[in-house]
């Protein structure tokens, strides 16, 4: 079993919103390919997907940031992540960046850990997870300034085997963090 390409047809696109946040909202008018005569309305989130970093030490500790993030209102624990925003940009290139921006760290080592899609329903935003290892501080982060709720995120080390108890229990929700980390202990690394 896997997942395959398909497109339904669209018959009509109406552009809903967009502004200055890294994504816009609109209106698909689609229908089913058996049955074209029955439309049907979709709203489409179009945004441009996203990185997520776990980097491990030699102690299998991971670099973690406690970010606020306002819709949910909680200072969450969250992995390093960035936007796939610079079109074309290989995506280890925007979680390399992201690891030094955010994380203040550079690896030696990256692998490819997952590919998923958070919100088939409402969005294509697809979320590509690498590790990295062979860690490297970086205190100037590259010369990249913090802004907004990033001047406020904090890092922290913590054990592996403790956000997947964190994931378990309910006290760590931020999903991309569980899955990157449920993810690398299944695949036994």
């Amino acid at each position: 079993m896997r997942d395959r390409p398909e497109s339904w047809p669209v018959h009509e696109v109406e552009d809903v919103w967009s502004g200055p946040a890294p994504f816009s909202v609109r209106r698909d008018i689609i229908s089913a390919p058996a049955r074209p005569d029955l439309t049907f309305g979709r709203l489409v989130i179009d945004h441009p997907g996203a990185v997520i970093v776990l980097a491990l030490d030699d102690d299998d500790r991971a670099l973690v940031v406690e970010q606020y993030r306002h819709p949910p209102q909680m200072r969450l624990v969250e992995l390093p992540a960035g936007l796939l925003d610079v079109p074309g940009e290989d995506p280890i290139l925007t979680a390399q960046r992201e690891l030094l921006e955010e994380g203040a760290h550079t690896a030696d080592e990256w692998t490819h850990l997952l590919t998923a899609y958070p919100t088939p329903g409402l969005s294509a935003e697809k979320h590509v997870y690498y590790v990295a290892r062979g860690l490297h501080h970086v205190p100037d982060r590259g010369g990249f300034e913090l802004h907004h709720e990033e001047a406020d995120m904090t890092l922290s080390w913590v054990p592996l085997d403790d956000l997947v108890a964190g994931v378990l229990d309910g006290r760590l929700a931020d999903g991309p963090l569980a899955l990157a980390v449920m993810t690398y202990r299944m695949r036994g690394y």
